[in-house]
């Protein structure tokens, strides 16, 4: 009877292992889906700044001057 018992134990604690894993890789899902959005929402306002920074003039297309470099800045 005592095998019993303690095959029983086993399985009891199998089964709450495999419960509290499962509640634990929801939990990393749900963070990664967070980190996942922030980080997105990060890359797109980079790309909005470094869109913002870019120099609208374009280079000299005739001339000696400002051909090869921009002579703006």
């Amino acid at each position: 009877m005592s095998e019993v018992c303690q095959v029983d134990t086993s399985v009891n604690a199998t089964v709450s292992m495999a419960l509290t894993l499962q509640q634990y890789n929801a939990g990393q899902q749900a963070q990664m889906s967070l980190l996942k959005d922030a980080l997105e929402i990060q890359a797109n306002q980079v790309s909005e700044i470094m869109a913002s920074a870019a120099p609208k003039d374009s280079l000299a297309s005739t001339g000696t001057i400002g051909t090869r470099i921009n002579a703006y800045a």
